[in-house]
């Protein structure tokens, strides 16, 4: 390949627009506000220094002593939110579908109002709701003697109250974009109502079904106010735990904990893209691959 010499390389700069220049130049800041703060906080966790350092970036002695020192009780509290938020997105799925399917197809009094309602939990801060479920619990405790704050089946409600609303809003936008002559071509053809609705309805509304329980999964594993109204000693969420290690004992045990989720991250969403394909999960042409 022929070298181009400064000159000719000069007008080629020179000829690239002005909007492409301003559009590529704003992309790139953004990128560098998104990713900034995770690659620092990658970085300080490489930095030996001692417990007390507070955040050394860039690090000037590299060493992985602090993903050693990363405590038991942040593993036990990851594990408890990954299986919190999975089993909320799930139970999402299963009330938040039917009452979509409802809220489009139904032509009940109210529906707008009904609507509104359903979707109300993503106007209110989650710490009123939090502060809302413990108020219940207690009430709930004093009638029967079950006092269910501080455990996984009251944390459990309250993250599906808030990821409900999730499902329901985007496989709501799907549907009203339904063409309803494909489910009367499948039951003409004979097949029962579950099966049209597997084979030809939920293939087609999947966009909306994958995006909304990735957002109640987010909601729920990143949830502070409402796991720490909800939690007891002992029984803590993976952001509430860091969140009380940011507040009372901060060492860079914190940053490696926290590294480790980021990469832990990026691990499944290349690993869904190698096994799946992200476009296919966004497609709603009714294929699946």
């Amino acid at each position: 390949m022929k070298k181009l010499q400064r000159p000719e390389l000069l007008i080629r700069v020179m000829s690239i627009p002005v909007s492409r220049i301003l559009f590529y130049g704003w992309c790139s800041l953004a990128y560098i506000f998104v990713l900034a703060p995770l690659v620092i906080v990658a970085g300080a966790s490489l930095h030996r220094g001692s417990r007390y350092t507070v955040v050394q970036f860039p690090p000037t002695e590299l060493s992985l002593y602090w993903y050693s020192q990363i405590p038991a009780t942040h593993w036990e509290a990851l594990s408890l939110s990954f299986g919190l938020a999975l089993l909320s997105a799930a139970l999402a799925y299963c009330i938040g579908i039917p009452a979509a399917l409802g809220l489009v197809r139904s032509s009940i009094r109210g529906k707008s109002l009904l609507s509104a309602i359903l979707r109300a939990p993503m106007q209110i801060p989650t710490i009123v709701t939090g502060l809302a479920f413990l108020q219940m619990y207690y009430l709930f405790g004093d009638l029967t003697g079950l006092y269910i704050n501080g455990s996984f089946f009251g944390l459990l409600l309250a993250h599906l109250f808030v990821g409900i609303p999730y499902v329901i809003g985007t496989v709501v936008a799907v549907l009203q974009r339904f063409d309803n002559r494909l489910e009367e071509a499948a039951l003409s053809l004979g097949a029962s109502r579950w099966r049209t609705f597997y084979r030809v309805t939920l293939p087609v509304i999947m966009p909306g079904v994958y995006a909304g329980g990735l957002y109640a999964f987010m909601v729920s594993f990143g949830d502070v106010p409402i796991s720490m109204l909800l939690s007891a000693p002992g029984f803590v969420t993976y952001p509430v735990e860091l969140f009380y290690g940011l507040e009372n004992d901060f060492n860079p045990a914190v940053l490696a904990s926290s590294t480790l989720v980021i990469f832990l991250s990026l691990a499944v969403m290349l690993a869904m893209q190698k096994l799946i394909g992200l476009e296919n999960l966004l497609r709603s042409d009714g294929n699946r691959g």
